[in-house]
């Protein structure tokens, strides 16, 4: 089983519920779906894989998927540790993701653009710097540099898929996002204020769906 899902926490998920091999997995190619036969294709990048190393995985197993993965047409590289790679996306995705979902905008240049005091790119910045910095207690090399991948992302105009959650009003992945960027800093004991308001105020947004709809039912 390879997983390929945003954030921390997924193969833990698929270890509990399969005795087979499991492969950790992230990917940053993107797309958005118009319907069900058009996708348009946003980011042409590599699928990371590596090792799941509670089950110490083979590294033969890892290069046999991504093999695989890239003889249909896409994008994979096997790593002897997917844990880096991880950690960038997990990083990148928990800011992009938060921001877009509380201010409605999709992945545009907004999130890049440092040049007023209000601009949204100072705030993406912080963000991805304390992820970084929550990284690092944890012993985690990163394999690409959060920021540059959003600057590569924020010329997408891309809707990120917490957004597309919250328009819908559906659960959104913040636990396994900045969620687990509050949990890892607590753990290892370093701040990650920004990170952890972002996920309770997102937790909040998901609560006033809940409440509205009760609120309705009664009336």
């Amino acid at each position: 089983m390879i997983s390929a899902q945003n954030g921390l926490g997924s193969e833990e998920i698929i270890a509990e519920h399969t005795r087979g091999q499991v492969v950790r997995g992230t990917t940053f190619m993107s797309g958005t779906k118009h319907s069900d036969t058009h996708v348009q294709y946003e980011l042409d990048t590599a699928t990371w894989l590596g090792p799941f190393e509670p089950r110490q995985t083979p590294g033969a197993v890892v290069r046999e998927a991504a093999e695989l993965m890239s003889a249909s047409g896409l994008k994979a590289e096997a790593l002897p540790d997917a844990r880096p790679a991880q950690w960038s996306k997990l990083i990148f995705n928990a800011s992009v993701n938060g921001v877009s979902a509380l201010t409605g905008l999709p992945h545009s240049p907004h999130f890049s653009d440092e040049c007023d005091f209000t601009s949204l790119g100072h705030l993406l910045h912080e963000l991805i710097d304390e992820g970084k910095r929550v990284a690092a207690a944890a012993g985690i090399s990163l394999h690409e540099d959060p920021w540059a991948m959003n600057k590569i992302g924020a010329m997408t105009n891309h809707p990120p898929s917490m957004l597309y959650d919250v328009r819908r009003r559906l659960q959104t992945e913040v636990d396994f996002l900045s969620g687990a960027i509050a949990r890892e800093a607590q753990r290892y004991g370093v701040p990650a204020p920004l990170h952890t308001m972002v996920y309770r105020l997102i937790k909040g947004k998901e609560a006033a769906w809940a409440f509205q709809d009760e609120n309705r039912a009664v009336s």
